[in-house]
Formats: structure tokens, C-alpha cells, sequence
């Protein structure tokens, strides 16, 4: 077994946003996966099962798995082709919960085919906008996770929650999101999980699978520029690097899935930043 670091969204070392890859070439159980990951204390682990063409890939916070992590699954791809594993121009492809995930070198960055999620309409759990200190403009609920429109992106950038509050309310993540201000972005968010034991997440490329569908359809695009706006970056020396993703939709609609009943999805590419890494 391998356990590698990388800084995903990063430009230089101690920047970004930190994922541990462990290289695995037998089964774990999910109890030593979930000690791994305390261990690690990072906002994810990826677990990856080598040996066959698409490779069992799991994800863990500190406190539990999840279903989808995007940050992660770029580190993996990356220790992939750094190591050897996979041929620089070979597809990378991932068995998860969330169905066969694809990962691609394009120069240098990597490009991620994910599955496009909705929010649908719902109304914010008693708590949730005072947690958040805001008053949402329009509320929603994906599968697992609300979403908070705010009235705008300072709003969204100057938020300080109570996390205390916001751990103790019936909600597993909110990503808070607005429209940008700014002619470079078409959209701006936040990504906060206390109750997954990351306070604050400061790049989430799994929330852009839903958050790129529900501002397509507000802002009539199937091209976008989203912003990651996070002050915070894991209490790392250099706060500045952010995520900028670039989305982009096949036209073609594909029938949801028997996990994601009742859902169309489209297929959802997530062209990601350069990174860095480190071995433990």
C-alpha cells in the first residue's frame, strides 16, 4: 500500500486543496478505509483498487464516505500517470458509487467527465439561514445537499457561519452560491460540511455537478466559468490559489439513473487546474 498527498487546484506546493490517494492491490474493509482517512485528517481520501481497467475508486472524509468527490478524483488521476500506473495519454476510469468516472490529460490540467446532478426546489430547514447568517433568495435540495442563492457575491464571499449551529441542524452540506459580479465568472460559491467534518471545503468540484446545471439553466449557457471564493485553504501559508472550473454539457440527454431516480442528467465535463504532490 501507497499513500500519496496532492495539493489539487495548485500551482505550487501548500496551496490549493489537499486530497490523500492510497494505492491499494487487495480489498479493505470500509473500517480500516474510514481509520485511514482520521488518520489522514484531510477533507478527502481516495481509495483506489488497482489491477483491472476501471479501477474501484472510494472516497472518505474524516467522519464518513461520500458518493461523488471531485478534488480527489483529479489527485488519484494524477498519482496514476505520475506513477506509472497509466500510460500519460491513457483514460483514466473509476467504478464508484456515483457510476464510471472518466479522467483525461488535456496539457496540463485534467479534464473530468462527471454526471450532471439537479436542485430541486425546497424549502431551507428552520435554522438554516440564521446558521448561515443570510437571507436566501432562492433554496434547493439535491439528493443529499442544499443550495442557498444569495443576493449576491459579496454576500456569498463575506459569509461567516455558525458552524456549531449549521452541525446541528438536519443538513449533510450547503453550497451557497450567487450570480458574479464579474465579467470573468459566470458564477460564484461556498461549500460548507460540518457535519462531515470539514467546516469548510475550498474546492468542490462534486457541488459543480449541480451547481453547472442550475446556473445553465438561469443563465441560458452550456459554457461556464464557475469561482471556488473560499478565504480559507486549510490554514496553508498561501490562501491564493482558487478554483476556476470550466464547464461545458453534451447536448444529448441521458435517463437518470436507478441511484438518481427521476432525474435527466447530462453528461458534465469539468476542466480542472494544474497540481502538485507529495509522497508519505
Amino acid at each position: 500500500m501507497k499513500i500519496y498527498q496532492v495539493d489539487a487546484f495548485a500551482d505550487k506546493a501548500f496551496s490549493g486543496n489537499p486530497a490523500a490517494v492510497c494505492l491499494l492491490t487487495e480489498q479493505r474493509d470500509e473500517a480500516w478505509m474510514q481509520s485511514v482517512a482520521q488518520e489522514m485528517n484531510l477533507s478527502e481520501t481516495a481509495f483506489v483498487r488497482l489491477g483491472s481497467a476501471v479501477l474501484d475508486l472510494r472516497w472518505f472524509t474524516p467522519e464518513a464516505e461520500v458518493e461523488l468527490c471531485g478534488h480527489a478524483t483529479l489527485a488519484t488521476a494524477h498519482i496514476l500517470w505520475e506513477t506509472g500506473v497509466l500510460s500519460l495519454d491513457e483514460q483514466a476510469r473509476f467504478q464508484t458509487a456515483s457510476g464510471v468516472l472518466t479522467a483525461v490529460r488535456d496539457g496540463d490540467s485534467i479534464e473530468l467527465d462527471f454526471p450532471a446532478g439537479r436542485f430541486e426546489d425546497a424549502e431551507a430547514p428552520p435554522g438554516l439561514e440564521e446558521a448561515l447568517g443570510l437571507i436566501a433568495r432562492l433554496t434547493g435540495r439535491s439528493r443529499q445537499d442544499y443550495l442557498v442563492v444569495a443576493d449576491s457575491e459579496s454576500t456569498v464571499r463575506e459569509l461567516e457561519p455558525d458552524f456549531a449551529k449549521l452541525r446541528s441542524l438536519p443538513v449533510r452540506a450547503v453550497v451557497v452560491s450567487s450570480e458574479s459580479s464579474s465579467s470573468d465568472f459566470d458564477f460564484v460559491s461556498r461549500f460548507f460540511a460540518p457535519a462531515m467534518g470539514v467546516n469548510e471545503d475550498p474546492v468542490t468540484g462534486a457541488a459543480h455537478c449541480y451547481l453547472g446545471p442550475f446556473w445553465a439553466d438561469k443563465l441560458g449557457k452550456t459554457e461556464m466559468k464557475a469561482y471556488q471564493a473560499s478565504p480559507i485553504c486549510f490554514n496553508r501559508p498561501n490562501p491564493a490559489t482558487r478554483m476556476v472550473v470550466a464547464f461545458s454539457y453534451t447536448s444529448t440527454f441521458m435517463p437518470g439513473s436507478s441511484k438518481y431516480p427521476g432525474y435527466s442528467s447530462r453528461s458534465l465535463k469539468i476542466g480542472e487546474a494544474p497540481w502538485t504532490t507529495s509522497t508519505i
